[in-house]
């Protein structure tokens, strides 16, 4: 079963069970997966979909910072909820160690010494993890942290 399929049969069993915030989650990312389908113009594979709900836990891990700014609690809570469900569709995320280990990598592969090389550092490490699911933002501390000294 495709990540695709599991994902539409996840959202009938939540409307079975009447699991009004599963069920509103589950039908924004199949909207998601068809617009990004018509942008395409073809079924998405599951790498592509994979990518995708990466991006729609970044867009709720943005959400969340700005609604934590504005004192926002329960808009916080529900963005968490949504991203909580989407990570059940994505791979284990990679571990701090993991990071760190393709940072190390990465700086030795690109010879890479001070800051101004870590969008060559960030791209090799990108590559390192490529199909993991890796926190962008998580990748770039450990870099600036290794770059920085």
């Amino acid at each position: 079963m495709s990540l695709k399929d599991q994902i539409v049969a996840d959202m009938t069993a939540a409307m079975k069970a009447k699991d009004a915030a599963r069920t509103s989650t589950l039908r924004m990312l199949k909207a998601a997966i068809m617009n990004r389908q018509i942008e395409k113009g073809s079924e998405l594979n599951d790498d592509e979909l994979a990518k995708l709900l990466r991006s729609q836990v970044k867009q709720r891990r943005d959400s969340v910072e700005q609604y934590e700014k504005a004192g926002r609690q329960e808009l916080v809570d529900k963005e968490n909820a949504e991203i909580a469900v989407i990570e059940n569709y994505l791979p284990k995320a990679v571990s701090a160690t993991e990071i760190e280990q393709a940072v190390d990598a990465a700086v030795t592969q690109t010879g890479a010494t001070s800051m101004k090389e870590m969008g060559a550092v960030m791209k090799s490490v990108m590559q390192l993890l490529e199909g993991k699911n890796a926190d962008g933002r998580a990748v770039s501390e450990a870099v600036k942290r290794k770059l920085a000294g």
